[in-house]
């Protein structure tokens, strides 16, 4: 039976509009842009705001840096949250480059004996609101069986050499090179058979990032 295509829902060749450098202007553009979407004059926005036409036409046009205040208050008339006003503001974005062999090797939280977790790569507290930790863990004939990982967020294991029996929940799938498992990480997971090793594989792990 062929499975249905899925619907993702993020176009990666959508070409976004280019950010705004001066932080004021970026706030006044997503001001108008949301008053002008629900159709709603500035004389009607100044009402619902108590900010006077005035300031509101100071506002839009990136002539003023509106207090948190002013902010939020236009927020609660445009319904739309506090952060939508930032959006198109030209914040650095991070890339990390690790080199061959360089990454870091690690001990994760519940990490057992044997199993060797190099992280390749870590940026913190994001725009995205989502931490991704990608790992290369290596087991050996040291290495522990233990089935039972258990933590927050999504897991994607992609196997580059060697082969396990990896557990997830109730179900046991059989991982050679090239295989993939994509997983919800709360349910008990982990290498339950070394059938061929050394085994080597990628681990990406995502999870919301904590506010």
């Amino acid at each position: 039976m062929r499975v249905p295509d899925p619907i993702l829902k993020q176009n990666p060749h959508n070409v976004q509009p280019p950010r705004e450098k001066v932080l004021e202007v970026a706030i006044g553009r997503a001001v108008r842009a949301f008053r002008k979407r629900q159709a709603i004059t500035v004389a009607e926005l100044s009402a619902a705001t108590g900010l006077s036409s005035g300031m509101l036409s100071k506002i839009e046009n990136g002539n003023t840096s509106p207090s948190l205040t002013t902010l939020q208050a236009l927020a609660n008339a445009l319904s739309v949250p506090l952060s939508a006003f930032f959006r198109g503001f030209e914040d650095s974005r991070r890339a990390v480059h690790t080199r061959a062999g360089a990454g870091v090797e690690t001990a994760r939280a519940g990490t057992r004996a044997g199993h060797e977790y190099t992280l390749l790569g870590h940026i913190g507290a994001n725009t995205s609101g989502v931490i991704v930790e990608p790992y290369l863990i290596t087991l050996t004939s040291t290495s522990d069986i233990f089935p039972t990982f258990q933590h927050d967020g999504i897991e994607t294991i992609y196997m580059l050499e060697g082969a396990v029996d990896y557990r997830h929940g109730d179900e046991v799938y059989p991982l050679r090179a090239g295989d993939t498992l994509h997983f919800e990480a709360d349910a008990p997971h982990g290498p339950e058979g070394l059938v061929e090793l050394p085994a080597r594989y990628l681990s990406i792990i995502s999870y919301a990032q904590e506010t």
